[in-house]
């Protein structure tokens, strides 16, 4: 019997000189312990080299899948003629008996035989140091992940995770310092507050102006585009009720209103690289939610290879965690939404509406995800097929409420009621309408009383006036 035993360096192939000690599949480990004894059990009788790398890497590749090379092919072809061959690999067993018809034998006994030749592999293969297969070894298992994960930096999903990262903590930045500079500059110009809503309009305009009595002076056209804005400023500024500031204080202020603006530049130059990455890494996940909901939900899922793992289901509530484990704790209704809720197509929707658009965005987004993820082309045409299936539906929806109104339950138009008094096509009626009778709120005296009531009536009056 033969041993087929596949090394870095290349195929081995070992005759076994006593097959009697596989019978005894829990001893045979003891046969080597030593190179002298393993040397009494196995010996080497021919060995096939890898000429190169990508040799030996199409080769281990094939070996995965179980699938023996053409070098393979020969090599055994030429040594095991009328033997029996052991291989760990009972696929790859039958796919060598199937196309050489060499019988394959693969169980206990053998996965013990190589456990014990990959310990004494060094001594037993001459010219193979440890030196050389640590090495050869490291080389070929980073080749190999190299080629199975087909390494491509344009598709590394991490750096979306660490800009969506970046960009939330920029915005709550953002909103700080730009509350700060409002309620710092409210104290000599508190009216500004309410006449400049936007942040960064209101700290370009502060930095200009400085104090407020120079804004008669300047000329905010390319800051501010309404002029009736620029004159409802200026006029406040001449009755403001603010306090006077030293040109020390409009320094600082006009320092964080820099930070400011230079926060929101960075914050712009993000976004167009996050958009940049988000269409080339997940096209079609872009193309049905949106940027800042798809690498939201890249990040929150780990990576685009785990998201791609989750079903719909999850992806509609992924972000919602906390409200889902609340629900069915308190055994309430459970979220329809979570990050997915901020998608435009979402909110499009009416309220009655967003949860059956949030089930079939969900689904639709799972397969933008996995083809993204897994698949081998580069364009957003599903993401867009279904964005657009998906706005049908909306449509679809929102038609079948509005039918329902104009008509009954069932769709039929309503029948009204005819009036012969209505003019046709008019809503005024031909006769006047009926007045309002106060007296027929009177109540009707009745029409006869008995005998027995008048008779006890005349006899309480009688003793009335005997008294």
């Amino acid at each position: 019997m033969l041993v087929l035993f596949e090394t870095p360096a290349g195929f081995a192939l070992f005759k076994v000189l006593d097959e009697g000690k596989l019978d005894k599949v829990e001893d045979l480990w003891k046969e080597f312990t030593t190179s002298d004894s393993a040397r009494k059990v196995v010996e080497l009788k021919a060995f096939n080299k890898f000429e190169n790398t990508s040799d030996a890497l199409s080769a281990a590749t094939l070996i995965i899948d179980s699938k023996p090379t053409k070098g393979l092919r020969k090599f055994l072809q030429k040594h095991c003629k009328g033997e029996t061959l052991a291989v760990a690999d009972s696929k790859l067993g039958n796919a060598i008996k199937e196309k050489l018809k060499i019988d394959c034998l693969h169980n206990s006994a053998v996965m013990e035989l190589m456990r014990g030749l990959r310990n004494q592999l060094t001594e037993l293969i001459s010219g193979l140091g440890t030196q050389d297969l640590g090495p050869m070894s490291l080389g070929l298992s980073h080749s190999l992940s190299r080629y199975k994960l087909k390494f491509s930096p344009e598709k590394v999903d991490t750096m979306i995770i660490q800009a969506i990262g970046l960009l939330d903590d920029l915005d709550k930045e953002l909103n700080t310092y730009a509350m700060r500079v409002r309620e710092w500059y409210g104290w000599h110009f508190p009216e500004l507050t309410k006449i400049v809503a936007d942040n960064i309009q209101y700290a370009k305009v502060v930095k200009m102006m400085g104090n407020r009595t120079n804004a008669d002076d300047l000329d905010f056209s390319e800051i501010l585009s309404d002029d009736e804005v620029e004159a409802q400023l200026k006029e406040a500024a001449v009755i403001s009720m603010g306090t006077e500031v030293s040109e020390l204080d409009l320094l600082n202020i006009r320092e964080l209103c820099d930070q400011v603006l230079a926060l929101s530049e960075y914050r712009a130059q993000l976004f167009d690289y996050l958009r940049s990455r988000m269409n080339t890494i997940a096209p079609n996940l872009t193309a049905l939610v949106g940027e800042l909901v798809g690498a939201r939900l890249i990040a929150h899922g780990g990576s685009l290879v785990n998201l791609a793992k989750q079903p719909g289901s999850t992806i509609q509530i992924l972000g919602a965690e906390k409200a889902l484990f609340r629900a069915l704790k308190t055994k309430h209704s459970t979220p329809k939404y979570g990050l997915i809720y901020h998608a435009s197509l979402i909110g499009q929707a009416a309220p009655k509406h967003k949860g059956k658009i949030s089930r079939s965005l969900a689904a639709k987004t799972a397969l933008a995800i996995r083809y993204d993820a897994l698949g081998d082309g580069e364009d957003n045409s599903i993401g867009l097929e279904s964005r657009v299936k998906l706005e049908t539906r909306l449509q679809v929806l929102e038609g079948k409420e509005l039918g329902r109104s104009a008509g009954s339950t069932k769709g039929k138009p309503k029948i009204e009621v005819y009036e012969k008094d209505r003019k046709k096509g008019a809503g005024a009626l031909i006769t006047p309408a009926k007045t309002y009778n106060p007296a027929a709120d009177l109540p009707k005296k009745p029409e006869g009383v008995s005998k027995k009531r008048k008779l006890n009536c005349e006899t309480a009056n009688v003793s009335l006036n005997q008294l």
